[in-house]
């Protein structure tokens, strides 16, 4: 993370990366295929949790609810002390043009596995993909209003707050149609 912040990511060399945590750069692709895994790993993680909340709603929860406690879940993996981490690492994404294209790839590994989930529970197909999506997109506003500077809300009252507005917003509509 240094090194692509002092450098930049696109400057930054696989070899550079390597010399900087002692390792020659042939162990360093045995661990990573690339410079954007090291900084863009554990995804599988993520999208792991959204399916771990998917699990434990309860069987008569709604399609809503169930996406509730996947983003319940997936709170767990930002604590206060990963903030600035996660901040800086969210930087480092925003500078990089190559980076950015991957932002929308990224979120929707999540909202294809969490809809699979939810069809797999009996939830129609397009609510499936309606109520993954906007999880996976209540997610990324709370997370992306969790690293703004001056920001100190935890990320679960965060994402409990934007998802009380996607519902309030979504209640509004229903009330003008």
């Amino acid at each position: 993370m240094d090194l692509y912040i002092s450098r930049g990511f696109d400057r930054t060399t696989t070899a550079d990366i390597a010399q900087a945590v002692g390792l020659t750069e042939r162990t360093f692709f045995r661990h990573f295929t690339d410079k954007r895994e090291v900084l863009l790993g554990g995804q599988e993680l993520l999208e792991r949790a959204f399916l771990d909340g998917v699990a434990v709603a309860a069987p008569d929860a709604s399609p809503l609810e169930i996406v509730e406690s996947a983003l319940s879940a997936v709170a767990t993996f930002f604590p206060a002390e990963r903030r600035d981490h996660s901040g800086r690492r969210q930087r480092i994404i925003s500078e990089s043009p190559a980076l950015r294209e991957r932002e929308p790839l990224k979120s929707a590994r999540p909202a294809t596995a969490v809809a699979a989930a939810l069809r797999s529970r009996g939830v129609p197909e397009v609510t499936a993909t309606l109520a993954a999506e906007s999880g996976v997109t209540v997610f990324g506003v709370a997370f992306a209003t969790w690293i703004a500077d001056g920001e100190e809300r935890s990320f679960p009252d965060l994402e409990r707050e934007v998802l009380g507005r996607l519902v309030a917003l979504a209640a509004d509509a229903t009330r003008s149609a």
